[in-house]
């Protein structure tokens, strides 16, 4: 992360916890408060995604105790594991890849898991110019890739994984213009998905990826780019998302919410929040089919960790 954008961002947390009364101290929250979290690069605009789904929730928690919402931000897994395991967040809602991360920091374990848009998987995309000679994945040797942060799971996790799966050497770059190892693919973090799809549509990068939602998202993808490009290869598909609770929170808090939260998709009230809530359509039971393959995004991930980073 540079300077100036560590800055903006210290800037946009700190107006964030000052105007809107969020979790700002080094002790644990108090239990009558219940704290939301989210690992964020664009705080503001998270801030209002979160907000709705926590303002329905605490009401419904009464009768455990909880009377106050908080929401409290942290840029990367590593400052929001502390967060969690310093008590000062309750509940992150991540998508898988980053809530393994989460879980592999012995910081959090998955509560529900979560379906946005309809989807209760999603699978990353690589992507290219039409007039690109690369044609699969294996040919990315030699070139160049887009991701947007370390935290993203469609954006960076899977792409990792899904190169070092296939025997591909990865060479982090500093700037496009940065050289790599012969034979590598050089990646380059542009720090959002719009990002990535421009540095490619400019031909600053050779190639992208993000996840297949982001492909049909005009947010992420604009048509006037899109109509530019072509897959080149996807991953196997993933869990979309989590809902994550910290290690050690009180056994009725953590079994109030499952409930609140697994009930929200058949509340009309709940409605409104839960498009807000990153187009969060329903949240489902953890089974042990979720929970086997969430283990086995978390062994993967084990790989990336020891072999690329």
């Amino acid at each position: 992360m540079s300077v100036l954008r560590g800055l903006r961002w210290c800037l946009i947390a700190c107006g964030l916890l000052a105007g809107a009364g969020l979790a700002a101290t080094a002790t644990a929250a108090p239990s009558p408060v219940l704290v939301l979290g989210r690992i964020s690069d664009d705080p503001a605009t998270h801030y209002a995604q979160l907000k709705p789904l926590l303002d329905y929730v605490v009401p419904r928690m009464h009768e455990v105790g909880i009377r106050r919402g908080e929401i409290l931000m942290a840029p990367d897994a590593r400052q929001m594991s502390s967060y969690l395991r310093r008590g000062r967040v309750d509940w992150v809602s991540e998508t898988t890849g980053a809530a393994m991360l989460l879980e592999q920091r012995g910081s959090a374990h998955p509560l529900v898991m979560t379906e946005r848009a309809g989807l209760r998987e999603f699978h990353t995309v690589f992507f290219v110019r039409r007039d690109s000679p690369i044609q699969s994945l294996k040919q990315l040797r030699g070139h160049t890739l887009a991701l947007q942060n370390a935290s993203s799971t469609s954006g960076y996790l899977l792409p990792m994984l899904e190169l070092v799966r296939n025997g591909i050497a990865c060479d982090v770059l500093l700037s496009p213009d940065d050289s790599q190892v012969p034979g590598s693919v050089g990646y380059l973090m542009v720090g959002s998905k719009l990002n990535i799809s421009a540095f490619v549509h400019q031909h600053l990068i050779d190639a992208g990826a993000f996840s297949n939602a982001d492909w049909d998202d005009e947010r992420h993808l604009p048509q006037v780019f899109k109509r530019d490009f072509r897959i080149v290869h996807r991953s196997a598909p993933v869990p979309r998302a989590v809902e994550m609770v910290r290690t050690g929170m009180d056994p009725a808090v953590e079994r109030r919410l499952r409930v609140v939260l697994l009930q929200a998709a058949s509340d009309p009230k709940a409605g409104p929040a839960l498009k807000r809530f990153f187009g969060t359509t329903a949240f489902h039971p953890l089974d042990a089919a979720s929970r086997r393959r969430l283990d086995a995004l978390s062994a993967g991930l084990h790989r990336v960790r020891d072999q690329v980073e």
